[in-house]
Order: C-alpha cells, then sequence, then structure tokens
C-alpha cells in the first residue's frame, strides 16, 4: 500500500498511541510469517488491524464487532468507497461553509436522521441507505463531543455537539487506503463467541473488549445496548481459554484495575493460567483534563 490505512473513526480506547508497545508484544510465529489468519472480535477504530496488514500478509482475516453502525460502516468503505467520499464531501463543505449556529443544527439534524435510520434500515442486505447511514457515523464521530460513540437506554445516539469549527470530515485519501486494507475481509456482526468457528491452530486474535471501568463514573462500556459488563469480562477469559485449547494464539487489552484500587486483582485472578505484562498508556477520552494521563494497562497472553 502507498499509504498505510489508518482509523477513520475516534474511538474510546483506541490503540494508536498503544502500538509500539503492542508490537514489541505480537507473538514471534506471527513475526516469521506462520500465523495465516488473524481475527479481531472488538475491531472499534481498528488500529492494531491496519497495523498488522499494513507489515503481515494474512490468508484470511475476519473482523468483529457488536456495534452494527461500525460494521456497517467497514462495509461501505471496504464495497463502495467512492459513493461514501461524495456523500461526504457534501457533509463536509456544507459544514465548514456555516457559522457554529449553523453547524450545531446541521450536527443535530444528522443526529436525529441516524437515529431513524437505525431503526429502519437493514443491517444483512445492502441498500442506497447504507451510504447516508455510514456517511452520518463517520460525520458524527468527527463532529459530536469527544469523538463518542454513546448510546441511551433505547438504543439511540446520544452524544452532544462538540463545538468544533474546523474539522475533516472526508479525509478520502484514508478512506481509499482503509478500502484497500478491507479488501478480502470477512465480517461478522455480533457477540465474541460467534467467531468461535473460525478459531483454528493458525489463528492469531486480537481482543481489545470494552474496558472494565476504573471508577464508577469512568463507563464507556455501553458501545451497544448490550452493556459489557463483569458477567461478561468473565465469559470472554473463559473463550480465551477455548482459544488456546484450540491452539490459537491470542493477546488481549484491557484496564488495569490495580490503578484505581492496588488490591483489585480481578483480571490478574481471571487471567491467571496466561501471561500477563503491563503497559503504559494516555487517556485520551475524559470530560476533564485533569483526568487525562498515564495509566497501566494489562496484556494478556497465552504465549
Amino acid at each position: 500500500m502507498n499509504k498505510r490505512a489508518k482509523p477513520f473513526l475516534k474511538w474510546a480506547g483506541g490503540k494508536t498511541q498503544l502500538l509500539e508497545q503492542l508490537q514489541e508484544n505480537y507473538p514471534d510465529k506471527l513475526k516469521n510469517g506462520e500465523v495465516k489468519k488473524y481475527i479481531e472480535p472488538f475491531i472499534g477504530g481498528g488500529a492494531v488491524f491496519f497495523s498488522l496488514v499494513s507489515q503481515y500478509n494474512f490468508e484470511q482475516v475476519i473482523l468483529n464487532d457488536i456495534n452494527e453502525e461500525v460494521i456497517l460502516t467497514y462495509k461501505v468503505i471496504q464495497n463502495n468507497v467512492e459513493e461514501l467520499i461524495e456523500y461526504l464531501l457534501k457533509v463536509e463543505n456544507e459544514y465548514l461553509e456555516s457559522e457554529m449556529e449553523k453547524k450545531e443544527e446541521i450536527f443535530y439534524g444528522h443526529r436525529e436522521a441516524f437515529n431513524k435510520e437505525k431503526l429502519e434500515i437493514d443491517y444483512e442486505n445492502y441498500s442506497e441507505q447504507w451510504i447516508s447511514h455510514a456517511a452520518r457515523m463517520i460525520m458524527l464521530n468527527k463532529t459530536c463531543f469527544n469523538g463518542l460513540y454513546r448510546l441511551n437506554r433505547k438504543g439511540l445516539y446520544n452524544v452532544p455537539f462538540g463545538k468544533r469549527k474546523s474539522v475533516t470530515i472526508c479525509d478520502f485519501d484514508n478512506l481509499r487506503a482503509v478500502s484497500e486494507a478491507l479488501e478480502g475481509v470477512t465480517f461478522v456482526t455480533g457477540d465474541f463467541e460467534n467467531l468461535t468457528e473460525y478459531i483454528d491452530k493458525g489463528s492469531f486474535v486480537y481482543l481489545d473488549p470494552p474496558y472494565r471501568p476504573l471508577s464508577n463514573t469512568a463507563s464507556f462500556t455501553d458501545y451497544s445496548k448490550v452493556s459489557f459488563n463483569d458477567e461478561s469480562q468473565i465469559r470472554l477469559a473463559e473463550w480465551t481459554k477455548l482459544l488456546d485449547s484450540r491452539g490459537a494464539l491470542f493477546m488481549l487489552s484491557n484496564s488495569d484495575p490495580t490503578n484505581a484500587d492496588e488490591n483489585d486483582k480481578f483480571f490478574d485472578d481471571l487471567y491467571s493460567d496466561f501471561t500477563i505484562d503491563r503497559v503504559h498508556a494516555s487517556r485520551m477520552i475524559n470530560s476533564k483534563g485533569t483526568g487525562r494521563g498515564k495509566v497501566r494497562e494489562i496484556l494478556v497472553k497465552n504465549y
């Protein structure tokens, strides 16, 4: 690829800043070219995927997310990138040419239309509505408060306007690079356990689930109607044992509870059968500037 693709969405917990540390922890079999299949059950912004496909050749790539809008947007970029760019450029031009009051009006108009589409759209079968929905997903992500994706109890997107004067809504060079990177990729939508059938000895699985909150007010886990709680974390840990039993290699990222409570060994106990390392990351999405800084995160590996 002439231009390496990078995430087209800002995503809570995105791994762009950690790529160098993750690179140091990839399995030797990946670096030696022995891994032929890459699987990511929580694709989100896709920083690790884009980094890996720029370095390694996989015979098969399977990407999943429980968030239907995320997967739909990836599919549109994969198969209809030029139509998406055309739509986004019109949205970007209107936004940039408007005063702040009008920008806010445009934002809430697209948010209302996005939520209306959520109730109507067929996520399985392509239609022209996919283009506008994917475009709005990107536009809202670029212009909302802090790049958040959050749903209310009805499953509707409810992040407020971010009051950004200047923003690139349509990065067409990157969208085309992303489309190229997604060539041949298989997409799945739903729970991570839906990927069980794809797991085999030649697989490398990177797991980046919604992080366990470090405090009661620091939850960014509601990317879908179903919250990813401690029961989900425990279920995921059991699934990693299945991955290991099938001979797959996996690496998992999560928050480190000992940042907030040195006695909270939730993940140390949960993944005691595997290797646990710690890396340092900056919290990039926080409503208070004082809440942004270096925190430890855990890396769990079965190699």
